[in-house]
């Protein structure tokens, strides 16, 4: 089958690799009609390079067909059509069962001292081919699954895989108060997401980014946004009757813009030996926290910041005194993709779009594509928001 595989720090190439095999009797495999390119997905572009191997198989937002079971799985049959969240879980253990899916107590990656087993992303969450394929194997698939009506388009469903749950979760753990105001930092995928449940559930939102292009997609949807500037901060204590936001979503993660002297050391990791480089990324402040610092000082006292972007760093320096003084709330984690999918799958089936999943993807494209569609999603090119690749069609 055709793979794309990581080879290097911004290399990334379609190859032809060994089609998937049913491994254990809890396995399925599924053949790949869409598949996304994430925002996290560049981290491994750009940095997290020494947790991978060359040819490693990327991807964690698919859906596509069941072509094969193995002889223990009972909910799903060749033809089902079915979306698989990014985390791989047992549903059943201690965590699983309180729906925090994404520390799963069956697949923990113990080695790297990591939550549940992840596709496509990296040695920290076990390796597990991804699914910018052609097919892919599902373990554990009878819980690993979302199944879909056969009726509707792909996109319709295909963000149940990672972002739009990933924006849920953010919103619930921001805690914003009825009549309150949400803002939220960066208006990637992930961030047009959040400022639609905000405005969804009613909230006031106030989004933050510097691409006009990202601006124009969340005011389609009734959201008011600012540009990244030096005195952001301020307009949104401004507009805020000089309190700041009640809650704060930070939806971009360790690779934000702003501190030089950050990005220098990230991208002197890449030139580093790989176990060299693991021991940096496991152990210093490697994250560019400029959201997270906004994010603080743009909520009020006694307020919520919610983390849904990707954070790598175990010495990031946060101001704590700042945070204790308002009184903060700060809540984050991997998104527990199933805890919320009673809840989001009756909104993407809505006729009415409520939370706007058929205007979020700017590019499809076959699998062919995506190295080069990896770089203009990078670079903010071309006006990319969201890549949905297609290996194959039903």
């Amino acid at each position: 089958m055709k793979a794309l595989t990581w080879q290097g720090k911004r290399t990334v190439t379609v190859e032809e690799v060994p089609d998937p095999q049913i491994q254990q009797p809890e396995d399925a495999i599924i053949r790949i009609t869409s598949s996304a390119i994430c925002g996290s997905d560049l981290h491994l572009y750009e940095l997290l390079g020494p947790f991978l191997d060359r040819g490693d198989i990327l991807g964690h937002e698919p859906m596509g067909v069941v072509v094969e079971v193995g002889a223990n799985v009972t909910s799903l049959q060749p033809g089902d059509r079915v979306v698989i969240p990014f985390n791989i879980a047992c549903g059943e253990c201690f965590f699983c069962r309180r729906g925090l899916q994404s520390q799963c107590e069956t697949t923990q990656v113990r080695e790297y001292g990591s939550g549940a087993a992840l596709f496509g992303y990296t040695k920290l969450y076990g390796q597990v081919p991804g699914g910018q394929a052609e097919y892919l194997r599902v373990p554990l698939a009878d819980y690993n699954h979302i199944k879909v009506a056969p009726d509707l388009p792909d996109e319709r469903y295909l963000f149940l895989s990672d972002i739009l749950p990933t924006a849920w979760q953010g919103v619930e753990y921001a805690q914003v108060p009825e009549g309150g105001t949400l803002a939220v930092m960066g208006l990637g995928p992930v961030g047009q997401f959040v400022a639609r449940v905000g405005r969804h559930r009613g909230h006031r939102v106030i989004a933050v980014d510097p691409v006009p292009e990202r601006r124009a997609m969340a005011e389609r949807h009734g959201i008011e946004t600012l540009d990244l500037t030096d005195t952001v901060v301020a307009e949104i204590r401004d507009t805020t009757e000089g309190r700041g936001a009640d809650s704060v979503v930070d939806a971009v993660g360790l690779e934000a813009h702003g501190n030089s002297g950050i990005e220098f050391v990230q991208k002197a990791v890449g030139l580093l030996p790989d176990p060299a480089a693991r021991q940096l990324l496991d152990k210093a402040g490697i994250d560019r926290l400029a959201a997270v610092y906004a994010s603080i000082d743009a909520v009020r006292r006694g307020g919520t910041v919610s983390l849904s972007g990707v954070y790598a760093g175990d010495a990031d320096i946060l101001p704590m005194k700042t945070m204790f003084d308002k009184q903060v709330t700060l809540r984050m984690g991997q998104c527990n993709v199933k805890n919320w999918i009673d809840d989001l799958l009756p909104l993407v089936e809505d006729a009415a779009d409520p939370l706007g999943v058929m205007d979020l993807t700017t590019h499809h494209a076959p699998l062919d594509d995506a190295p080069d569609l990896y770089r203009t999603f990078q670079q903010k090119e071309d006006g990319c928001i969201k890549v949905v690749l297609h290996p194959s069609t039903v």
